[in-house]
């Protein structure tokens, strides 16, 4: 594995001898900066809380919250008092994008591990578990935008991970009378949107984790001990993961598929239902699928929405409605209502009562939304500075619980 890469297209400045056949051409190279993975694994270590540098993903579990630091660890918060959270720890978990938790099991990526946390008392935090080398996504761990191309001679992938990358530009001289690609370190790379992050999402005894292209199932009958049982090529850049009623839709940057785990241990692709290149979170509701789509960035489109899919029959899902949006990210529901988080332009709630005719009924514009968790009694939103918490009782009557700043 030690030679392998994937590159962006090269984009050429150049000029051309037609004599001679040799062009000159200019490019920004990355150099990945390597650790051993003995130790990227001892790095993993519950620490005193701290800031959020940079926020991703929200969990929630009875009375806690979970944050993620993005590609370094998870944040714990008490939230007892949903009026005043209090930041309990930080567990360092380098390569980190997401969690799921079950009965005080909290299951982690460690990058290319799976790490396993006994969360049962809150302040003793510690693994219990690692499946080594089960993820295999991370080869381009934080490639900076502007890498044309990748110089991965040096990485051994059997022994080492990728921490950070050196970014130098080239000037070469190529004699097309000569093989320019003969060195097997070096070729095209058709992945066309960044960022693509796994999910997790555990269905009684199974824990499922979606990567760029494949579905992994885990048997975590015992909590302690998960075992890796199949892995499905998942589709295309996929991005969220969501389940409803034995099916699990995973939102990728060019459709949303679907898998039936009627067989648990082995899901199944279903069907596809395909839209334009966006970012896509998922969320389902009986015969409706709600999806948002992000453009104007690496994602694809221009277009912003948020489009209702019938899913009724599971073979042949159908576009019902769109709705325009600005700058779409997570969503959710509860009841009737669904939580849309529009980025700089706030969080938008609709009723769903007729899922072909959603209607806007309010509208927070004064916050930067980014992600939803409806819980039972109130909803949880996260921005890229600050964790939010509304009492939904009464639709006509959210009430901000706190504001709990994050940076």
């Amino acid at each position: 594995m030690k030679n392998f890469a994937l590159f962006l297209v090269v984009c050429f400045l150049w000029s051309c001898n037609k004599d001679d056949q040799v062009e000159t051409y200019t490019y920004t190279l990355g150099i990945p900066e390597t650790m051993t993975k003995v130790e990227w694994r001892s790095q993993v270590a519950v620490q005193a809380p701290k800031p959020i540098a940079s926020v991703g993903k929200i969990y929630a579990y009875q009375n806690y919250i979970f944050i993620n630091e993005k590609h370094k660890g998870v944040h714990v918060i008490d939230n007892s008092d949903p009026t005043a959270p209090q930041v309990v720890s930080y567990i360092n978990i380098p390569g980190n994008e997401d969690i799921s938790i079950k009965n005080d099991f909290l299951y982690a990526d460690n990058a290319i591990d799976l790490v396993v946390f006994d969360i049962s008392n809150i302040n003793l935090i510690h693994e219990v578990e690692r499946l080594e080398d089960v993820f295999n996504y991370y080869s381009d761990y934080q490639m900076p935008a502007e890498v044309q191309a990748a110089d991965y001679s040096n990485f051994d992938a059997d022994s080492q991970v990728i921490v950070g990358w050196r970014v130098e530009e080239r000037t070469e001289i190529v004699n097309y009378n000569e093989s320019f690609f003969s060195d097997n370190s070096l070729a095209t790379n058709t992945v066309g949107t960044g960022g693509s992050l796994a999910r997790f999402q555990i269905v009684n005894d199974f824990l499922y984790t979606v990567g760029s292209f494949e579905l992994k199932t885990f048997d975590i009958s015992n909590l302690s001990q998960p075992n890796l049982v199949n892995t499905n090529t998942a589709g295309w850049n996929i991005e969220t993961m969501f389940h409803a009623d034995g099916f699990l839709y995973l939102g990728g940057s060019n459709g949303m598929f679907i898998n039936s785990i009627a067989n648990p241990a082995a899901p199944e692709y279903v069907s596809m239902f395909t839209h334009w290149d966006g970012c896509d979170p998922v969320v389902v509701d009986g015969d409706y699928a709600y999806l948002t789509l992000r453009g104007g960035n690496a994602c694809g489109q221009e277009l912003s929405t948020l489009e209702v899919i019938d899913i009724s029959d599971k073979s042949n899902p159908t576009l019902v409605a769109q709705h325009a949006l600005d700058s779409p990210y997570g969503l959710g529901f509860k009841g009737n209502d669904l939580f849309v988080c529009d980025g700089a332009s706030g969080l938008k709630i609709y009723d769903k009562t007729n899922p072909l005719d959603l209607q806007l009924l309010h509208v927070f514009s004064d916050v930067q939304a980014t992600d939803v968790i409806p819980l039972e009694d109130r909803l949880l939103m996260i921005s890229d500075a600050a964790l939010y918490q509304y009492n939904y009782d009464d639709q006509n009557n959210i009430v901000l619980l706190s504001t709990f700043n994050l940076n």
